[in-house]
């Protein structure tokens, strides 16, 4: 962690930069600076100190004070630490954004892109202009890719990374962990086979070293201008694991289905939050008329659904991974193809020997284990009445 004398000194100059500040009227317009303002942290301090502290994001928001978020929940980077002014974050982003950056936020009012800082490491950067001035949020990105073994994953995602075709979903909300499993999954493979990876990625996250496996990444907006271009283009790379960041569109979701189907294996994710709700997405965005097909057609080809979401655990010491897992077997996918998506949470619990499980029992394991709080684990579970049921017996 940060010296005590660094803080001090640090907190001194925030407040010297900042004293009898006031917010401006929302009707204010917004001020161009062309020098850097003086007498606050760079840019720099701010993300080392970000990663001293271990959170995993910082924000830089005017007449807001600096914050970091720690295990899932927003602090100041000091109890009592004070706002800066929309000048200042104004200019600590026009220093470290590239030409064409700065031209895209002033042109449609955000850009988003990957940070590469020579001594940090990388950080996942968004820029945006909004009702009081410029704010920077940044994801700091592990130098690291963690392995399977140390994220604890279930061994039935084991046996789904051993796939050479189909369709793997990793689901969950903004900051579930997604893209941490995602790379470990794929880095497995580039360790276990010698195949061709191919990433989509918006942007670059963890930098993958090739071990057995080639490996090509494409940055989204900067090698390519979709995910949909980068996909179709893809398929004529002589690929054989691809990996696409997010599935946004009709067109994206639809080539991944085609090349899940065509002898490769697509690792994807969704802003979903469990398993029902994936496979009713994947539908939903197509053509009525069409849906029947697709249904056959994923049906066949998905080998995995992983919904997870990340739990503060009940000591307070960061936060916990709860997981719900679907994997695709002749009842799954009759189930599927028939668009009864709505039992599919029954064959879940009816096949756990396979290593499928529901969010709520993942959440009751917690609970039994302690990790999780009661509470905690009620909030987040998807059937209160039969969680809280369960909380009332403890069986």
């Amino acid at each position: 962690m940060i010296g005590a004398e660094q803080k001090a000194a640090l907190l001194k100059l925030i407040r010297e930069a900042t004293e009898g500040v006031q917010a401006p009227e929302a009707t204010s317009a917004p001020q161009i600076f062309a020098e850097p303002t003086a007498g606050i942290p760079t840019l720099s301090e701010f993300l080392n100190l970000a990663m001293q502290a271990e959170a995993s994001d910082i924000h830089l928001g005017p007449y807001s004070p600096p914050l970091m978020r720690i295990h899932g929940g927003l602090t100041p980077v000091y109890a009592d630490a004070p706002a800066l002014t929309s000048e200042q974050t104004e200019n600590l982003a026009r220093q470290f954004l590239q030409r064409d950056q700065l031209k895209k936020v002033e042109e449609t009012g955000g850009v988003d892109f990957c940070y590469d800082h020579p001594e940090l490491g990388r950080f996942r950067a968004s820029v945006v202009r909004q009702r009081r001035g410029w704010e920077s949020v940044f994801r700091i990105i592990s130098g690291r890719i963690r392995t399977m073994q140390e994220l604890e994953l279930p061994e039935v995602l084991y046996k789904l990374v051993k796939y050479h075709n189909g369709l793997i979903l990793v689901t969950g909300s903004v900051g579930c962990g997604k893209t941490t499993t995602l790379a470990a999954m794929v880095n497995q493979i580039n360790h276990e086979r010698s195949d061709h990876i191919i990433t989509l990625e918006d942007p670059i996250e963890y930098v993958f070293q090739p071990a057995n496996c080639q490996v090509t990444q494409r940055e989204i907006h900067h090698h390519t201008d979709s995910f949909s271009s980068a996909l179709r283009a893809s398929l004529r790379q002589d690929p054989d694991v691809i990996m696409v960041g997010e599935m946004r569109d009709l067109e994206t979701i639809s080539l991944a289905i085609t090349a899940s189907e065509t002898g490769h294996l697509v690792l994807a994710t969704l802003h979903t939050s469990n398993a029902a709700r994936t496979m009713q997405r994947l539908l939903d965005v197509f053509p009525v008329e069409q849906q029947s097909q697709i249904r056959t057609m994923v049906s066949e080809s998905f080998r995995g659904v992983i919904c997870q979401q990340l739990v503060p655990r009940a000591d307070g010491r960061g936060r916990v991974m709860a997981m719900e897992i679907m994997t695709n077997n002749p009842a799954i996918g009759n189930l599927i193809r028939e668009g009864k998506n709505y039992m599919l949470p029954g064959q879940i619990q009816i096949n756990k020997k396979e290593g499928m499980k529901l969010m709520d029992d993942s959440l009751i394991d917690l609970v039994r284990a302690g990790a999780i709080t009661q509470d905690e684990g009620f909030q987040r579970a998807e059937n209160k009445k039969q969680f809280a049921q369960w909380l009332a017996g403890g069986d």
